[in-house]
């Protein structure tokens, strides 16, 4: 390959548009058309398909491929990519997100059409949330994806948080990434009712069933109904009151973790979940207000615990600073 950056260039190119004259792409690459036309044939001896029109005006369009050998990337490695790249696109990072749309809609345009079907399905039936995704068997999510998607019944085994096993019959509706884990958001039919389900819970041979017709989940927000159930979950809870209005610390609280319920115009009370009562003792020191824990019973000697961490490091570093 005697000039592999411009056939890069090309390639990428052809990615960011739909289609192209010859003399646009030997303008944007300071070759010649009959260069162009070269490079093109080199791209398709590498699988890419470039399709091209014929006579004069003819455009050049880089169409799905049949395989992905080029990229060196296998099935669920291709549909890992399009899944990243979709949640990174609704992230709300700054500077990310129209960054990573902009890659998706290269990689979804030379995906095989099995595989763009798959990612289809998971970009119509995941809602982002701000947090991070979780890692889950990729059949799995594909499959629960496209019952949302087709308006699918889904019937599958779930395990209950402390181990207990039943059969779930749902109309499911959307999937939710929610800090490290995926919730599939559904009607359940055996108690008329809406819940959100852990996809790490969910059996791995879900079953489809027939359609149905589409409902809204309560405040018809999916990722805004996890998040009132998830900080009730948490192996951790504590329950405290805040000496502060909601208004004024909404703000700072990670839905992830904790549900705020106002009281007053000057407090309000804090439903806190995490891993381990030390996690709760640092996430409410960072609130900045004042509070008062109501429950768990004892849970002063974690606060204490972390007050004597903080002052000892406080100490620490005086003294490092003060030493010439």
């Amino acid at each position: 390959m005697k000039n592999p950056s411009r056939l890069l260039r090309l390639l990428t190119l052809l990615q960011a548009r739909r289609d192209w004259t010859g003399p646009e792409l030997a303008e944007r690459l300071e070759v010649s058309t009959r260069t162009v036309r070269r490079d093109i044939d080199k791209l398709r001896s590498l699988d890419y398909p470039v399709h091209a029109g014929t006579g004069p005006g003819a455009r050049y369009r880089l169409g799905p491929g049949a395989a992905l050998p080029p990229l060196l990337l296998d099935d669920d490695e291709a549909v890992a990519v399009a899944v990243a790249l979709h949640t990174a696109a609704g992230s709300g990072v700054a500077d990310i997100g129209d960054t990573a749309l902009g890659a998706l809609i290269k990689v979804e345009q030379v995906l095989p059409s099995r595989l763009r079907h798959r990612v289809g399905a998971l970009r119509i039936a995941t809602v982002p949330s701000a947090q991070g995704g979780s890692p889950v068997d990729v059949d799995l999510l594909t499959a629960v994806a496209s019952a949302c998607r087709d308006r699918q019944q889904l019937r599958f085994a779930y395990r209950s948080y402390d181990g207990g096993g039943s059969e779930r019959r749902t109309e499911p509706h959307r999937l939710v990434s929610w800090g490290r884990r995926w919730y599939l958001v559904a009607w359940d039919l055996d108690r008329a009712d809406w819940r959100s389900f852990r996809l790490d819970r969910i059996g791995p041979r879900p079953q489809t069933g027939p359609r149905f017709a589409a409902r809204e989940p309560p405040g018809g927000d999916a990722a805004a109904f996890v998040s009132r159930g998830v900080a009730d979950v948490w192996e951790s809870q504590a329950r405290i009151r805040l000496h502060a209005p909601a208004d004024a610390v909404r703000d700072r609280l990670w839905p992830l973790h904790g549900r705020l319920v106002p009281i007053d115009g000057h407090s309000c009370m804090l439903h806190l979940g995490a891993d381990s009562p030390q996690i709760l003792a640092y996430l409410l020191v960072v609130l900045g207000v004042d509070f008062t824990v109501e429950s768990p019973p004892g849970f002063a000697a974690h606060l204490r615990a972390v007050a004597g961490r903080l002052t000892a490091a406080a100490d620490a570093t005086e003294r490092f600073q003060a030493t010439p």
